[in-house]
């Protein structure tokens, strides 16, 4: 339990460090996010045209039949579109983010260490891979898939993939096979 517990927590704290390096210093997401010199006008008609939440635009009113939805989709090909997250007010509440993001860490660390306990001969080289798959899975099934139908960039979440999983796999590589006996 203690070669668990120590696995999970030092797997996690890596995890979240690299997180927090890929987003700030290493800017490994820099190109997910544009700027505008518009922005002020942008968010302002925002402000007088949308509630919180997140849009896609152009979509058939709710409660369209899907004769109606066919149609409209197709008078909307070749014209512009966007996905839009707005929010009224900007609450930067970095404390509780951070504190929630370590607690997902540590959580999925904790699943993988409880996966890769269950191998009958585990190496540090099947302890990486299995990290880099896991990472693979996450990747492919969420940003890489909102990169094909959003036309988004996803290769700030390869880069992660790689590094974060890669140093996870490497760490539990180590430790879970150190020592068999323990």
């Amino acid at each position: 339990m203690k070669k668990q517990l120590i696995a999970t927590l030092a797997g996690g704290f890596i995890l979240f460090i690299w997180q927090f390096l890929s987003w700030t210093v290493l800017n490994v997401h820099g190109a997910e996010f544009k700027y505008s010199a518009n922005q002020d006008k942008v968010l302002e008609a925002l402000a007088q045209n949308l509630e919180e939440g997140t849009f896609m635009f152009p979509q058939a009113p709710p409660g369209s039949s899907q004769e109606e939805q066919q149609k409209f989709m197709e008078s909307s090909i070749s014209k512009p579109w966007a996905t839009v997250s707005y929010h009224k007010s900007m609450d930067m509440n970095m404390g509780m983010n951070m504190f929630r993001a370590f607690v997902v860490d540590m959580a999925a660390v904790f699943l993988l260490v409880w996966l890769l306990l269950k191998s009958t001969n585990l190496t540090f080289n099947s302890a990486l891979l299995s990290s880099l798959a896991v990472g693979a899975i996450g990747y492919l099934t969420i940003p890489y898939l909102n990169s094909i139908w959003f036309q988004t960039n996803s290769m700030g979440y390869i880069i992660d993939l790689v590094g974060q999983w890669g140093l996870v796999g490497a760490w539990l590589g180590w430790w879970l096979t150190r020592n068999a006996a323990q």
